[in-house]
């Protein structure tokens, strides 16, 4: 890896058919291939996994993650990414957690934190999220978060630990 190439840890949702493409799994499985695609480069992919809807959505997602190599910057990612959202049909219409083609998010960056008024990593939500850790974990065990320090496997046993029932 050169020095301009950066890595990130992306997160992928769909809860959403997509006419051409098809149920929610299948969105998640192309948006995994189109994250290796042009000058990105997936270096591992996670398992499509089915979990529940955050929010008022009904509809159930299939979630993944992917470890993707680049020459682009945070913002300019940021920008990738959300063309790919477009090309799977997605419309951002201001509305949190409602149903959607195809969700990417920038989760971990191998430069650390970042904050601009677009973009914030690490994602901000992402160590209360099983369905962003169960898939990442897989991916990227010993990747640390820069802001607790500690590992995804840490932080998803943690979340799952408190998550638990009591003996």
């Amino acid at each position: 890896m050169s020095e301009a190439e950066h890595i990130y840890l992306i997160a992928v949702g769909s809860n959403m058919r997509i006419a051409g493409v098809g149920e929610p799994r299948r969105v998640v499985e192309r948006a995994l291939a189109a994250l290796g695609e042009g000058n990105l480069t997936c270096k591992s992919r996670g398992p499509v996994v089915a979990t529940d809807p955050l929010g008022p959505s009904q509809r159930r997602y299939a979630n993944s993650a992917a470890v993707v190599q680049t020459p682009l910057d945070p913002e300019a990612m940021l920008t990738r990414l959300q063309a790919i959202e477009s090309a799977f049909e997605r419309k951002r219409r201001g509305v949190r957690w409602r149903s959607r083609t195809l969700d990417l998010d920038i989760i971990l960056w191998s430069g650390g934190a970042y904050h601009s008024e677009r973009l914030e990593i690490p994602h901000p939500e992402f160590r209360h999220r099983d369905f962003v850790l169960a898939p990442a974990v897989t991916v990227a065990p010993e990747w640390r978060d820069p802001v607790s320090g500690l590992t995804l496997r840490q932080l998803h046993a943690r979340l799952t630990k408190r998550r638990s029932p009591r003996r």
